[in-house]
């Protein structure tokens, strides 16, 4: 599965689209625009684009018979090697174009799982990625795997009892197996880091890709982070302490970036990496605001974050960029907002630090919400309680008196709630930020 020739020559990709007549004009050609991106993000060269608006799939070959042989002639004018659907094709759809266009066939999902393989970077993400491939490549054995052929039967013919087919089928099967193991042990100690950092206020930069997560992850901690203007720069979730201001502090994740169409499969191999998105007590969903498109990106992102359990967490939209946007845009986007009765937003922009302060500003607010900072006494030999604090809360004064321990605490509403009801804690304090 790859987008780059063997003869370090990028490939003469033809783009086909096939969107339902249901379809916005618009909406149909800014998919098509994106599978180009792709496509370049890949290293592969666009050199047609072609689209047919259809009633309901074609069954064998998805377009009709006279685009297909359509595009016969397009591949020769163009001398086309490689033609990519936008559409995911099933198996039988692949082989029949294959077979008819005479030149290797991919579809959306198909490129997709090619640049994540290219892009993973950790172990984990490298398994995660093929155990995405795998699922997918094992329903189109017979059309990607050509050498494949059935062993005939008859005296002095038989076989070893199966196809050549079935026993790498077979083979798959046990890689899958194995991987999904792996990857169950590696979650296992994901699980185990996550816990060592209850108590602390988590936030997790989600959005489309290519939004700028990156950009603003490097922004707000200061520190190294890679950014690149490319779709899917970001595989590996990346953690980073950022200083919020008046003492506080946030560890922020970066995770990867949603598209639409993502394969299934690897929404589910990327699964337990996402969901330790669901500890996080602030989601920032980053929105490009110079993306025209940007409301169908924000609609693609909820129904990922729905799938995952996640779209309970409290969120504040963050609009990137507003940099490339006139003024006028600007506030035409920002009167928009605020009319669409969008509880919590922010227009930022990465590059510039004073802006910065004001989703620094919503994340503390956030922050207060999601913590108590309050004052209490404990028996001296209360070690249970002690412990409970230190591991979720921040301790900010702790003082000895002889029979009781005072303490200044920051900690979540929860476990605040659940000493205090214990009885063994008094409550002396509770400050309150205006």
């Amino acid at each position: 599965m790859t987008v780059t020739s063997d003869s370090g020559d990028t490939e003469k990709t033809l783009l086909v689209g096939a969107p339902l007549k249901v379809l916005k004009k618009r909406d149909a050609e800014n998919h098509l625009l994106e599978l180009s991106q792709l496509v370049v993000s890949a290293g592969g060269t666009v050199v047609g684009i072609e689209s047919q608006r259809i009633s309901r799939p074609n069954p064998r070959f998805l377009i009709g018979k006279g685009k297909l042989q359509e595009l016969v002639e397009i591949v020769k004018s163009t001398g086309a090697n490689l033609v990519i659907f936008d559409d995911e094709l099933t198996p039988l759809q692949g082989k029949s174009i294959e077979d008819h266009l005479k030149i290797r066939v991919m579809d959306r999902s198909e490129l997709i799982l090619d640049i994540f393989a290219k892009r993973a970077r950790s172990r984990e993400a490298k398994m995660q990625v093929e155990l995405a491939q795998l699922q997918y490549l094992m329903p189109r054995l017979r059309r990607m795997w050509t050498h494949l052929s059935r062993i005939r039967g008859g005296i002095g013919l038989r076989g070893p009892g199966e196809t050549q087919l079935e026993s790498d089928r077979r083979l798959l099967g046990r890689r899958i197996a194995t991987l999904r193991k792996r990857l169950e042990s590696l979650s296992v100690a994901r699980v185990n880091r996550r816990n060592s950092r209850k108590g602390e206020f988590q936030a997790a930069l989600v959005g489309y890709t290519n939004a700028g997560k990156s950009c603003l992850l490097k922004a707000l901690s200061k520190k190294d982070v890679l950014v690149e203007d490319r779709l899917f720069s970001t595989l590996d979730s990346k953690i980073r302490l950022a200083d919020l201001g008046d003492g506080f502090e946030a560890m922020i994740t970066d995770t990867v970036g949603f598209i639409r169409k993502l394969p299934h499969h690897l929404v589910a191999s990327f699964r337990s990496t996402l969901e330790g998105i669901g500890e996080a007590n602030l989601l920032m969903h980053v929105i490009d605001a110079s993306q025209i498109d940007w409301k169908n990106q924000k609609t693609v992102v909820d129904e990922v974050l729905g799938t995952l359990d996640l779209e309970d967490i409290p969120q504040v939209l963050v609009f990137n960029k507003i940099d490339k946007l006139s003024r006028q845009e600007f506030l035409d986007l920002k009167y928009e907002i605020r009319n669409s009765q969008q509880t919590s937003a922010v227009f930022v922009s990465a590059l510039n630090d004073k802006s910065l302060e004001i989703l620094k500003t919503a994340m503390r607010s956030h922050l207060h919400e999601s913590f108590r900072h309050i004052s209490m006494r404990l028996m001296a030999g209360d070690g249970e309680n002690l412990a409970i604090l230190h591991e979720f809360g921040e301790i900010l004064k702790q003082e000895y008196d002889g029979q009781y321990t005072s303490l200044e605490v920051r900690i979540p509403h929860r476990i605040a709630g659940r000493l205090l009801k214990s009885g063994n804690v008094t409550l002396l304090e509770e400050y309150f930020i205006a």
